[in-house]
C-alpha cells in the first residue's frame, strides 16, 4: 500500500510540475519560440522582457512593440512584452517582481512612478540583472541604476511646445492629463505652462483615458472657461476626444490645439488645420534601440553606456532601420533622446506613410 501510494504521489507531482510549466509559459510567452518576438533557437537565459505602463486600450504602444519586434529579429534575441491591462501601476510592480523571479537576461521598463517602480525592481537589482529604461526623461532611469535610457525629456518637450504656442500669442491653456499618476505627463503640462507664463496646476484637468469622457469634460470646461486660448492633449486618442469636445462647445476653429504623439487621425487633423502641431517622441526608437542596446550590453558583457552608444551608432542593422523610417535619435553619453520633434502641415508628408506603425 505504501509503495502504491508513493507511485501515485510521484505521478501527482509530475502532473503538477507539468501544469506549473504550462502556467509559466502562459504568463511569460512560449520559451524559445517566435511567438514572443524572438528567434526559435535562442537560449532561455538570453531572453529579455519589456515592461510598460501602457494599458491594452492605448494603441500608441503598438509602435513601441513594432520597434521591439524588429530589434528582436535583428539581434536574434527573444523579447517578452508585459503590461498591466488597465494601466494600473500597482499591477506593473507585480509584473516587475515576476520578471526578477523569471531570471531574464535583461529588463527594460518605463518609469511612470519612481517610488513604485523602484519597489518593483528590488529583485532585479538584487540579482544584478541588466536594466534599461524607456519613455520619458532619463533622470529617474539613472537613479534606478539603468545602464541606458531611451526616451524623450518630457519637461523640455512640453516647454518647447509652449514656446511655439507663445510665439502664436497664447498665454492661457488647458492641459488634458489622461494619467494623473504618471509624472512624465505632469512634466509635459508644467513645461508648456512655464513657457507661456501660466500656472500648470490650475491649468491641468485629470481627464482619464476614455476619449468619450474627455469629450464631455472638455466641452464643459470650455463653457465655464470661455477665455481659454489653447488646449494641450498628451496622447493621440485623447486628442481626438478633445477635438470633439471643442466642437461640442461651439469652439471649432477658435482653440489653438496641440498634442503629444502621432496617429493617422492626428495627421489628418493637422492637415485640416484642426491641430496646430504634434510632438513626436519617435516611439519606435524606444522599442528598437532599448532592445538593441540591451543585446549589445549582454553580447559584449558591458555596462558602459559610452561603449553601448558607440556600438549603436556604428551598427549597420540599426542604421538601416533608422534610414528606412526617417528616424533621428540624439545620442549622449548615458541616454538616447528619441524626441521631441514637431510635426506640422509643412513636414507632414515625411511621416504620413509610417504613422501609427513606425512613427
Amino acid at each position: 500500500m505504501q509503495r502504491n501510494g508513493s507511485g501515485r504521489a510521484r505521478r501527482s507531482l509530475a502532473a503538477l510540475t507539468a501544469l506549473a510549466g504550462v502556467a509559466l509559459v502562459t504568463a511569460f510567452g512560449a520559451i524559445g519560440t517566435t511567438g514572443a518576438f524572438g528567434a526559435s533557437n535562442a537560449a532561455a537565459q538570453e531572453r529579455f522582457v519589456m515592461v510598460s505602463h501602457g494599458s491594452d486600450s492605448n494603441v500608441w504602444w503598438n509602435t513601441v512593440k513594432n520597434g521591439m519586434r524588429d530589434a528582436s529579429e535583428d539581434f536574434n534575441v527573444p523579447v517578452d512584452y508585459r503590461n498591466p491591462p488597465t494601466g494600473d501601476t500597482g499591477d506593473m510592480v507585480r509584473i516587475l517582481e515576476q520578471a526578477a523571479a523569471r531570471n531574464y537576461a535583461g529588463v527594460i521598463t518605463t518609469v511612470p512612478n519612481f517610488e513604485m517602480i523602484q519597489k518593483g525592481l528590488g529583485g532585479v537589482k538584487a540579482k544584478q540583472i541588466p536594466l534599461m529604461t524607456i519613455n520619458g526623461g532619463p533622470a529617474d532611469g539613472m537613479k534606478l541604476g539603468a545602464i541606458l535610457h531611451v526616451g524623450q525629456p518630457e519637461y523640455e518637450a512640453g516647454k518647447a511646445a509652449g514656446e511655439r504656442a507663445k510665439a502664436a500669442g497664447i498665454h492661457s491653456f488647458l492641459c488634458v492629463n489622461h494619467g494623473a499618476d504618471i509624472q512624465a505627463l505632469w512634466d509635459r503640462c508644467k513645461g508648456f505652462a512655464d513657457a507661456i507664463g501660466a500656472d500648470y496646476r490650475k491649468s491641468t484637468m485629470d481627464s482619464g483615458e476614455d476619449p468619450t469622457i474627455i469629450q464631455s469634460k472638455v466641452a464643459a470646461y470650455l463653457r465655464s472657461h470661455p477665455d481659454t486660448q489653447a488646449i494641450l492633449a498628451l496622447g493621440p486618442d485623447q486628442a481626438m476626444g478633445v477635438l470633439r469636445g471643442v466642437n461640442d462647445a461651439g469652439k471649432a476653429g477658435k482653440i489653438y490645439l496641440a498634442t503629444f504623439d502621432l496617429s493617422p487621425d492626428i495627421l489628418k487633423a493637422i492637415q485640416s488645420g484642426q491641430i496646430a502641431f504634434a510632438i513626436d517622441q519617435q516611439p519606435y526608437l524606444q522599442g528598437y534601440l532599448s532592445v538593441a542596446a540591451m543585446a549589445i550590453a549582454v553580447r559584449d558583457k558591458s555596462r558602459d553606456p559610452a561603449h553601448i552608444v558607440a556600438a549603436l551608432k556604428t551598427d549597420k542593422k540599426v542604421a538601416a532601420r533608422l534610414d528606412k523610417y526617417g528616424l533621428k535619435p540624439v545620442y549622449t553619453g548615458s541616454s538616447v533622446s528619441s524626441g521631441p520633434s514637431f510635426v506640422t502641415r509643412e513636414n507632414l508628408a515625411v511621416v504620413q506613410q509610417y504613422a501609427g506603425s513606425y512613427r
